[in-house]
């Protein structure tokens, strides 16, 4: 028994449930980037899941628990972007209402995109107002299902799918290194690591400006911090979610961080030497395998690539002035 928020159980529960409408996303190797870091490296594709980001899989198993009462009524979230679209499709896919709040600087293309599912995008300033609060506001005024972008056992439970995959596909690992915003996803990944292979060290990597997660896992209790400025705007977060933070402070083994510049070489390897677009955020756990802080020599690593939804004029400049 246990009294964190998801189980692998739950795991293997919300795999079944997605399986027939998620995208068993390819695992890609690159003999340039094991020779960079002296191991086997194993890049799981959320870039190619359905809507360009593995936040699907979450929203998915959360919508499809709704009970009738929840489907007629509608869902409501708050987010950068990707969470948002996958709110957004899943709730078409469902025959569910969304609508979904969203900051005024989210790139255009994730506004497009989730108002292209048929969601009703609300905007907000993320520095100057509290989207908890708003989103609150408008389940309380419309009667909607509030499913937050992390905190939530059926998204940490759709999220864990991701590593579930990768593991069943590649086999045991040493080492899996997964981007870490709020802990969905980390949270998610973990749990499904820990049970299929104990002794996997899970690592979340965030981006240096916003490093909540890191200062939580070290002190024990999570810490809030101002909304950073960083180039991944999936890891915008200001703190570790109430169920996920308990477990990652169990199953996690370190968080790590990385600065914006090595996000955006990290972009360029992934363009130039393995023809595939990753967005900032997406590459925070790749980021931390080629920086040097892991001593990865002989080791077999899974590397989490969580979405590859960033505006492409933002990513050729991105590019363009990378090392």
């Amino acid at each position: 028994m246990t009294d964190l928020a998801i189980s692998f159980e739950d795991v293997a529960a919300a795999h079944a449930r997605i399986a027939p409408f998620a995208h068993r996303t390819p695992v890609l190797t690159s003999t340039t980037a094991d020779a960079l870091v002296g191991g086997s490296l194993f890049f799981k594709c959320e870039n190619f899941q359905r809507m360009g980001a593995f936040k699907f899989r979450g929203a998915y198993n959360a919508i499809a628990q709704f009970t009738p009462e929840q489907r007629a009524h509608g869902v409501v979230t708050f987010s950068s972007g990707n969470h948002a679209q996958g709110i957004a499709l899943s709730a078409r896919l469902l025959g569910v209402k969304a609508v979904i709040l969203m900051p005024i600087d989210a790139p255009a293309t994730k506004v497009a995109a989730t108002r292209g599912y048929g969601a009703e995008v609300v905007l907000y300033d993320r520095y100057g107002e509290d989207r908890d609060a708003i989103g609150r506001r408008l389940a309380d005024e419309r009667g909607l299902t509030l499913i937050p972008p992390y905190d939530h056992p059926h998204v940490m439970a759709g999220q864990g799918t991701v590593a579930k995959e990768l593991i069943e596909e590649v086999g045991p690992l040493d080492v899996l290194l997964v981007p870490l915003g709020g802990g969905g996803l980390l949270s998610g990944c973990a749990t499904a690591a820990k049970a299929l292979c104990p002794d996997c060290r899970v690592i979340g990597v965030e981006p240096e400006a916003g490093n909540d997660g890191q200062l939580s896992f070290r002190s024990g209790a999570i810490v809030r911090i101002d909304t950073p400025k960083t180039i991944a705007d999936g890891a915008q977060t200001q703190f570790l979610g109430n169920y996920t933070f308990p477990v990652i402070r169990q199953r996690v083994d370190d968080v790590l961080t990385v600065s914006d510049a090595e996000l955006a070489a990290t972009m360029k390897f992934f363009a130039m030497r393995m023809k595939i677009i990753v967005e900032p955020t997406g590459c925070l756990g790749a980021a931390a395998a080629f920086g040097g802080q892991l001593d990865l020599r002989g080791k077999r690593v899974g590397v989490v690539l969580t979405g590859g939804n960033v505006d492409m004029a933002r990513f050729a400049s991105l590019i363009a002035d990378a090392a």
